[in-house]
C-alpha cells in the first residue's frame, strides 16, 4: 500500500508559478506509472498530467500543455508538477496519484485507473 503526500500549493497571481511535489512512500515507486489531477469546487475530478515509470513518456491535457511539466526522481521517491503562467481556471485541489505495476512506457488519464492517491494541495490562482 503506497501512501503519497502532496504540498506546494498555494496562493499565486495570474501569470505566477508554483511546483507541487508528491512524495511516496515505499521501495516500489519505480514501478509506478504516475499522475495528477485536480478538482475545483462544484467540478468534477479532471486529469492534468501523466509520466511513465522511466520519466521518458509525459501526457497532458490540453488546457495545460506548455504551461506545466512533471518529471519525477525515483531515487527519491517524488513526482513533481511545475506549473508556469498560472491562471485563475487552474484554481483546484491537486491530487497525485499512483498506478502500480506499470509496464516501461505505459501512462494512464483516467482516475480509474490509478491505485493510490495523495490528500490533494489547494492551489488558487487570483486574477
Amino acid at each position: 500500500q503506497a501512501q503519497l503526500v502532496e504540498s506546494g500549493g498555494g496562493l499565486v497571481q495570474a501569470g505566477g508559478y508554483l511546483r507541487l511535489s508528491c512524495a511516496a512512500s515505499g521501495r516500489t515507486f519505480s514501478t509506478y506509472a504516475m499522475g495528477w489531477f485536480r478538482q475545483a469546487p462544484g467540478q468534477e475530478r479532471e486529469f492534468v498530467a501523466a509520466i511513465s515509470r522511466s520519466g521518458g513518456i509525459t501526457h497532458y491535457v490540453d488546457s495545460v500543455r506548455g504551461r506545466f511539466t512533471i518529471s519525477r526522481d525515483n531515487v527519491k521517491n517524488t513526482v513533481y508538477l511545475q506549473m508556469n503562467s498560472l491562471k485563475p481556471e487552474d484554481t483546484a485541489v491537486y491530487y497525485c496519484a499512483a498506478k502500480g505495476a506499470a509496464t516501461g512506457w505505459q501512462l494512464y488519464t483516467a482516475g480509474s485507473e490509478y491505485d493510490y492517491w495523495g490528500q490533494g494541495t489547494q492551489v488558487t490562482v487570483s486574477g
